[in-house]
This record gives C-alpha cells, sequence and structure tokens, in this order.
C-alpha cells in the first residue's frame, strides 16, 4: 500500500505551531523548533515537513 507524500510547509521563522488544519484533520497543537543543522522539522502527528527559508530582506 502506498502513503500519500507528507505536505511541505515553507516558512520564514524556526518556531512554529501545528495543528493538521482544521476540522476533523486536525490534531494536538504542538510546537516545533527547526533546528539549524537540518533546516527543516517534520510535525510528529500529520508528517507535514517545515522548511525554514530566510525571508527575503529585499523586499522590505
Amino acid at each position: 500500500m502506498t502513503h500519500p507524500a507528507p505536505e511541505i510547509k515553507i516558512v520564514d521563522t524556526k518556531k512554529i505551531a501545528c495543528d493538521g488544519g482544521e476540522g476533523a484533520s486536525g490534531h494536538p497543537r504542538v510546537w516545533l523548533t527547526i533546528p539549524d543543522d537540518t533546516g527543516w522539522v517534520e510535525c510528529p502527528y500529520c508528517d507535514t515537513r517545515y522548511v525554514y527559508e530566510k525571508a527575503d530582506d529585499a523586499a522590505a
């Protein structure tokens, strides 16, 4: 049996909260910290991968 690929979200902060989305597909909110050495973290509930990319300062 194959599983769908986990969702990947690009974020510009290293501390994020994941609640799995709205409705029945959600889960308890967890706070995750993206480590410097990997640049990403996966939610232990829904396997969403959060990838850190620094915000572009040129847009300011």
